[in-house]
């Protein structure tokens, strides 16, 4: 049987991968027969993917740290290069939730951790792999956006500023590097089962005011349907999408 998602050998970078989408994302390429690159903050659940992806007859490797840290990020490449020979497909998973804190409110650590996970490590990664894929004549990046790179009434300040400005880097790589075998897309989740975490003052402006906003969120997703779409977006069954985002939120983008 041909593989029809053209991923079999095929080296991939998927960030959070510890758990929840990353996690699901990681054991769904490794099925496909990728090999897979595990990079995440938490050294324990790192491992038990990497176990996962093993015990279903995969090849995985971890990384860990913290890819707000440039060594971190250098690492996870160099390793991907060195135990696989290149990097294929970079997924930037990786993600924090803010507070639904509206601008008034948002402190400086929270807004510098929030953008410097979900907008600055992304960024710092892909930059990191472009050499090897260009050098390698081509390659494929799915980040990880939300339904809060969509509208303004999915989060708070800082979350939603981080995902428009994922869609924007995801929209400028298709663009710069279209010509040169490189697509970049990305899947915009809306609710999703995972353990993300939103430690929010249902009491203060923010939450209170996007509160009414999430009758219109539909069912809630899972970490799979996620997974299925970000491979999807990886693999030669997408080879004509380029620069799109993909909402996977049971409808609510189309609310």
């Amino acid at each position: 049987m041909s593989d029809v998602t053209g991923l079999a050998g095929k080296s991939v970078i998927v960030t959070g991968a510890g758990s929840g989408i990353g996690r699901a994302a990681a054991l769904r390429f490794a099925a496909a027969g990728a090999r897979v690159l595990v990079a995440d903050l938490n050294a324990q659940t790192a491992r038990e993917t990497v176990e996962l992806v093993r015990a279903a007859g995969g090849t995985a490797v971890a990384v860990t740290g913290d890819l707000g840290d440039q060594a971190v990020v250098d690492r996870v490449t160099e390793t991907a290069v060195e135990v696989f020979g290149t990097v294929d497909v970079l997924v930037n998973n990786a993600g924090v939730m803010d507070r639904m804190s509206a601008a008034a409110d948002v402190t400086d650590a929270e807004w510098d951790r929030v953008i410097r996970v979900n907008l600055t490590a992304p960024f710092m990664l892909t930059r990191a792999v472009l050499p090897h894929m260009l050098a390698a004549g081509g390659g494929a990046i799915v980040n990880t956006a939300s339904e809060a790179g969509l509208r303004g009434s999915a989060a708070g300040a800082a979350y939603t500023a981080s995902k428009h400005g994922v869609i924007g880097l995801t929209k400028n790589l298709a663009v710069m590097y279209r010509g040169r075998g490189i697509r970049a897309n990305a899947v915009a989740p809306g609710g999703v089962a995972t353990n993300i975490k939103v430690e929010a003052d249902q009491g203060a402006h923010g939450p209170a005011t996007i509160a009414p906003y999430f009758q219109n969120i539909g069912a809630v997703t899972s970490a799979e349907d996620q997974a299925a779409a970000i491979v999807f977006l990886a693999s030669d069954a997408a080879a004509g999408v380029n620069g799109a985002i993909l909402p996977v939120d049971s409808g609510w983008a189309a609310v």
